[in-house]
């Protein structure tokens, strides 16, 4: 999931220790472990699961605990223990502080793909070419796989994915008469038929949401990051920034967006009573939607994300899966753990709960694109997800300080979101402050 609560700044300022603490180095365990630089064989992970161990899991996952507990059956000498230490910014600083200090930290622990540079560029993630997980490349989608691939280093095998749509109130369109949008200049034609027809109804709520803004900027186009090892570049003005920031900038300037905070009380009553009409989110909006909006089942349904015209192109918002820490001292099991959870049954169980896969043999069956949603009215919601999946634009990369970077998004770029400057503007000093502080962290920034 892509959202950040109250304690960011806490986070981000922890994580930006990741770069630059002399601890971040800690070493692994001993031998025998699986842990070093050596290429490890399938012989070696089969020998160690065959001996009493212990796995410490740190994820949010509510699934993942069922997962284990069906490794566990296949591998009785292996016990799995799955632990909740916070969600989010609460998890990655807990993970931090253990980095920080060199012990204390889990084998395996979640970790969402925009924070994977972050972590690895610490050297605190194992590369998981070693164990020749590479060659399990085919068995995912390309944007998943290159999402878990960082400066030439494997550091997850890829769990879910949270390809971009369109979710809307069919039920507020449909008692409008109003066309659902699959264009940008559509979209903003609907916010203000919708603010015509009702001015307490909102296309959507944004008050500034930046993962929301990376996503956009990346299906149209925008690739204002890059990284080369210590070489990045940050252009927040490139041709795809400005053309989100000009096209969105039109629906902030009408105060056709509702300032209403995501995730909030007003904003789930919104949704429930279809006055805010649509969401540009990830795959996984789709479960948030049946968890804490369950009285509008049938309301809502998926549509593409609008395009800019031409070619049908999108992104992805939101996923992560496990990531093996270096100073596990279980690194063989740990791995065999890894392998079950995103390639072999446990990605099954996974799926079953309602995460958006990211197996390519599942992406490609009829039977799982031509499953029925009754709470979007039996729409094949699967087939619309994997369409977009498939249109994801290559080649958007995530900075080694993203963390950092969406804390700070609000306090450059929330004046946007109240008409005291415009996106472009905000983005320009967004653009500003992470050079600044890429060079602070020891990075060359262009």
């Amino acid at each position: 999931m892509n959202r950040w609560s109250r304690q960011r700044r806490t986070t981000a300022l922890l994580l930006g220790t990741v770069l630059t603490a002399v601890s971040l180095s800690a070493c692994g365990g001993g031998p025998g472990d699986g842990s070093g630089t050596e290429t490890v064989s399938e012989a070696e992970i089969q020998k160690a699961l065959d001996k009493p161990s212990e796995l410490t899991v740190w994820s949010w996952s509510a699934s993942l605990a069922d997962v284990a507990k069906a490794f566990e059956k296949e591998h009785p000498k292996v016990k799995i223990s799955v632990r909740n230490v916070g969600t989010g910014p609460a998890h990655y600083t807990k993970l931090q502080n253990a980095i920080k200090a060199g012990k204390g930290g889990p084998d395996l622990a979640t970790v969402e793909y925009s924070a994977i540079p972050q972590f690895a560029l610490s050297k605190a993630l194992v590369d998981l070419n070693r164990f020749g997980f590479d060659s399990l490349k085919d068995e995912f989608t390309s944007a998943t796989w290159e999402a878990v691939n960082v400066d030439g280093g494997l550091y997850e095998l890829p769990l879910n994915s949270g390809p971009m749509a369109l979710f809307y109130n069919k039920k507020t369109f449909d008692k409008y008469d109003i066309e659902v949008p699959t264009t940008w200049d559509e979209y903003l034609d609907a916010a203000r038929a919708l603010q015509k027809a009702d001015p307490d109804t909102y296309i959507a709520a944004d008050n500034g949401n930046p993962g929301l803004t990376e996503s956009l900027i990346a299906a149209a186009g925008g690739r204002p990051f890059s990284a080369d090892g210590d070489k990045l570049t940050v252009n927040l003005q490139d041709a795809g920034s400005k053309r989100y920031a000009a096209s969105y900038q039109k629906l902030l300037d009408e105060k056709l967006l509702s300032p209403i905070a995501g995730w909030s009380n007003e904003w789930y009553q919104g949704l429930a009573k279809g006055n805010i009409a649509t969401l540009l989110s990830g795959a996984w909006m789709a479960g948030t939607l049946k968890s804490g909006v369950p009285d509008a089942a049938g309301d809502w349904r998926v549509a593409p994300l609008p395009t800019y015209g031409g070619e049908y192109a999108t992104s992805v918002n939101g996923g992560g899966s496990l990531a093996m820490m270096e100073q596990s001292d279980n690194q063989l099991v740990a791995a065999a753990f890894q392998r079950y959870v995103s390639a072999e049954k446990g990605a099954d169980l996974t799926q079953a709960t309602g995460s958006f896969p990211a197996r390519a043999k599942v992406l490609a069956s009829e039977k799982f694109l031509g499953e029925k949603d009754p709470y979007f009215g039996g729409q094949e919601v699967n087939r619309v997800l994997a369409d977009s999946l498939a249109a994801v634009r290559e080649g958007w990369q995530f900075l080694p300080y993203d963390v950092y970077a969406l804390n700070i998004f609000n306090d450059k770029v929330g004046k946007a979101y109240t008409g005291s400057t415009t996106l472009q503007e905000g983005l320009n000093l967004w653009q500003e402050d992470l050079i600044k502080y890429g060079k602070e962290q020891g990075f060359t920034v262009n």
